[in-house]
């Protein structure tokens, strides 16, 4: 793999976690009285976009790449949305989901190796 495939299979799962915690956090936000809809409304949109900016550049990836290649990136998102929604969104996570996290992010390492 090329660089530049590498870097938008990580931009990719990058634009896959924002656009779930965006939208996490426009759901969150339509519980609240008064509902802010300009708020609600620009995280849907954004979060949206951004799932919509993944599915496409993927398709490309999917394109030009062996999956097997490519799919251990998807093993990036888990661990990214753990991450996310402890530091974003202020969920709290137990020890043994930072356990999971560990093993997921040792066994994306060891599907990365050539």
């Amino acid at each position: 793999m090329t660089l530049l495939a590498i870097s938008i299979g990580i931009l990719c799962q990058f634009f896959l976690v924002i656009g779930n915690l965006l939208l996490k956090h426009a759901m969150n936000a339509t519980h609240h009285v008064p509902r802010r809809w300009l708020i609600i409304a620009s995280n849907f949109a954004i979060g949206t976009g951004l799932l919509s900016l993944w599915f496409f550049l993927w398709l490309g990836l999917l394109r030009s790449w062996d999956l097997s290649q490519i799919f251990p990136f998807e093993g990036l998102s888990p661990v990214l949305l753990v991450i996310g929604a402890w530091i974003f969104l202020g969920e709290r996570v137990s020890p043994r989901a930072w356990a999971g996290v560990v093993l997921i992010g040792v066994g994306v390492g060891l599907l990365a190796q050539p």
